[in-house]
This record gives C-alpha cells, sequence and structure tokens, in this order.
C-alpha cells in the first residue's frame, strides 16, 4: 500500500475542490483528509480478510471525523467530501472517480438483504447536504443529487433530481416536465355533465323534426354542437 501517494492524491483534491483553501497546510485539518486516508487503510486490510482490524480503523476514524465509511465499499480516486460530518457509506457501496459528497450524504441500503444493497455511484457525481441514495441501483455519471432528496430509483447519466422521493428535472441539460408539474385539478372531464348535453341536444333535434334522421345522423349532429360548448373538453367525446 502506497501512503504517499494517496496523501499527495488528497492533498491535492481538496485545494482543487475547495475554493475556502488558503494554504496548502490547512488540508491536514480537514475530516475528509483523515476520513479517507483511514478508509484507504481500512480497504486494504478488508481484502486481505483482516475484518477486526479494518472495524477498529473503519471506528476511530469515524469517532475522529463523523464520516462513516464500511472498509468494504469501492471508492475511486478523486473523491471529496466536503465539511462531511454525518456522510455514511455502506459495505457494498461503489463510487466512481471525482465524487463529491457534502454533509449528511447516506449511500444506504433498504433492508437486511445480503448481497449488493447499496448504490453505485458513477464518475464526477455531486451529492448534495443531507440526500440519502438509498438501494443497489446506478447513479449514472455527472450527475447531480440535490439536497435533502431521497433517491430510490436508478439515475441516468448527466442528470439533476431533486426531492423526496427523488425525481429527474434535468437530463442533458434540458428540464424535464412532469405531469404532476402540468396538473389541472379544475378542468376535469365531466361525463355526466356531457351526456345531459347530448339529451338535451337530442331532445332538441326531436321537436325540431329530425326525428327522420338516423341514429348516426343524429349523434353526429350532437357531436358538433358539444364542440361549440364553451366549456366542451376534446376527452368528453
Amino acid at each position: 500500500m502506497n501512503i504517499m501517494k494517496y496523501i499527495k492524491e488528497e492533498i491535492e483534491v481538496i485545494k482543487e475542490r475547495d475554493p475556502a483553501i488558503k494554504k496548502t497546510s490547512e488540508v491536514f485539518l480537514y475530516p475528509s483528509f483523515h476520513a479517507i486516508l483511514r478508509y484507504r487503510l481500512s480497504h486494504w486490510l478488508f481484502l486481505r480478510k483482516h475484518y477486526f482490524l479494518a472495524r477498529w480503523v473503519s471506528q476511530r476514524a469515524t469517532r475522529r471525523t463523523g464520516i462513516e465509511i464500511h472498509p468494504g465499499a469501492v471508492i475511486g480516486s478523486g473523491l471529496f467530501i466536503d465539511h462531511g460530518h454525518g456522510v455514511v457509506i455502506g459495505e457494498t457501496a461503489i463510487v466512481g472517480n471525482n465524487v463529491t459528497l457534502y454533509q449528511g450524504v447516506t449511500l444506504g441500503g433498504t433492508g437486511k438483504e445480503h448481497g449488493k444493497r447499496h448504490p453505485t455511484i458513477g464518475d464526477n457525481v455531486m451529492i448534495s447536504a443531507g440526500a440519502k441514495v438509498l438501494g443497489s441501483f446506478t447513479v449514472g455519471e455527472d450527475s447531480k443529487i440535490g439536497a435533502g432528496s431521497v433517491v430510490l430509483s436508478e439515475v441516468p447519466a448527466n442528470s439533476t433530481v431533486v426531492g423526496i422521493p427523488g425525481r429527474v428535472v434535468k437530463r442533458n441539460d434540458k428540464k424535464i416536465t412532469h405531469p404532476q408539474d402540468t396538473l389541472d385539478q379544475v378542468h376535469f372531464p365531466d361525463p355526466v355533465r356531457h351526456e345531459l348535453c347530448r339529451l338535451l341536444i337530442r331532445i332538441e333535434n326531436l321537436e325540431k323534426g329530425k326525428g327522420g334522421l338516423t341514429l348516426e345522423a343524429l349523434n353526429t349532429l350532437e357531436d358538433e354542437r358539444c364542440r361549440n360548448c364553451p366549456d366542451f373538453m376534446e376527452d368528453e367525446l
């Protein structure tokens, strides 16, 4: 295990991604720096089946930083955890390269099932403060998860997700319109009103001596009259 390689990498990641940093020496005060370095060590031990030692290193890091990363999680290079307190990354989570997590993020499971039960996070994903990504599915690369969102299903690449439950509101830089966003809760089709209207029109036609017309012809006349009604909706025919 090349610990110096990881130290240099973490220094560069924090300097590059946090505009608040003024001097390189500040990096050593960042919870993210200590949590990720200890994760690298605990993961190395985990892969060699030193499970107790791996958990011991991991739990010490949690107590010191407030960031809990299971030694079994697979994390690529360039992970940056900003602020960090309350971040949880589960055992079977897979995190790609250059991912950014903010405080309170959970990459968790939805039950006690065995096997893959935590999410896979693609490269260059940003997950904002307090977001929960729960379950065994993939968040596609270059995606963003909004603060406080609860994501329970697959997220396509290059998407923006917000809300509880999380929903895609933008994909490939284009806004996504959901049916509930434009749902008209006033102007619903009214089949009873429509049938009453047809009945009145038929009575009117019969009174005008049009009883000799075929049923099909009467229906056509009624449809034409209904379409001229100010409150007509196409769904009613």
